[in-house]
């Protein structure tokens, strides 16, 4: 079992019906076991837009809207949509790929500090 589909899994474990997003190379493993769930995929033509039906999805069900990127740049196009389900409060969860920010052979192409960049937007859940 690979490390996408216990992740899909979880997805499904906590009710998630519908995911919204853009494919893209570095989740092509994700993608692959979202076909074998029951979770549908909706297909936007923009991040944005993911987001923010993700957002509106949360926001009128109660249950977690949940969108993805791929990273870089694709990652960064979620934040309008990331910013608006926390001043909102609606459930959602954002899922972004990413590169190792050090010692990539690509050097800086798309690499993007998406934790930092997202943190202020992000419920701090401290496990202790």
């Amino acid at each position: 079992m690979k490390a996408s589909d216990l992740f899909v899994a979880q997805l499904e474990e906590t009710g998630t019906e519908y995911i919204f997003g853009l494919p893209g190379e570095e989740n092509l493993d994700f993608l692959e076991s979202l076909r074998i769930s029951g979770i549908k995929l909706i297909v936007t033509r923009h991040e944005q837009a993911a987001a923010f039906m993700a957002t509106t999805y949360g926001r009128l069900t109660g249950k977690p809207g949940v969108c993805f990127s791929i990273l870089g740049p694709g990652a960064t196009n979620l934040v309008t949509g990331v910013a608006q389900a926390q001043l909102i409060e609606a459930p959602f969860i954002s899922i972004s790929g990413q590169k190792a920010l050090n010692n990539n052979l690509q050097g800086r192409f798309q690499v993007v500090d998406i934790v930092r960049m997202m943190e202020p937007l992000c419920k701090n859940i401290d496990h202790n």
